[in-house]
């Protein structure tokens, strides 16, 4: 083996997972597209669903976005009149994010997004299981670290 193997793209870990990533974010660019979201704000969106109301930071942790990432993403989806952002009355620094009728009314259309996702990775459904596992296994050891 050569010392410079190291450096090929084809022995690199991050590579396929950057360039699957870029992929499957452009295949839902479409089913996206019929709610006016891009996918960072979708990925928002299904968060605020699951969990209701939080602060701009417990977000920022939950979908692994910093604070420069999501101010001018929550100020997009207030424009369009789906979430508040308010100043807690305890602590003005913090900026709890809820979202508005037409936000949670959003979710029934959402429903068929999934589906059109689906089969955007074409591999067995026992490989896609797998893949989520190891994938989901990564990212909590990074958080731990």
């Amino acid at each position: 083996m050569d010392r410079y193997d190291v450096l090929k793209l084809e022995n690199q870990l991050c590579f396929p997972l950057y360039a699957c990533a870029k992929e499957v974010v452009r295949r839902c660019r479409e089913p996206l597209e019929k709610l006016n979201l891009t996918y960072t704000q979708y990925i928002v969106m299904m968060t605020f669903w699951e969990f209701g109301g939080m602060t701009e930071g417990e977000l920022g942790q939950k979908v692994h976005l910093d604070s420069g990432t999501l101010a001018p993403l929550l100020k997009r989806l207030e424009k369009q009149g789906l979430i508040t952002r308010a100043r807690m009355k305890e602590n003005e620094r913090k900026l709890f994010v809820s979202l508005t009728e037409a936000g949670e009314a959003l979710k029934e259309k959402a429903l068929s997004v999934p589906y059109e996702m689906g089969g955007c990775i074409d591999l067995p459904q026992e490989d896609l299981i797998q893949l989520k596992a190891l994938l989901d296994r990564a990212l909590e050891n990074m958080d731990k670290q």
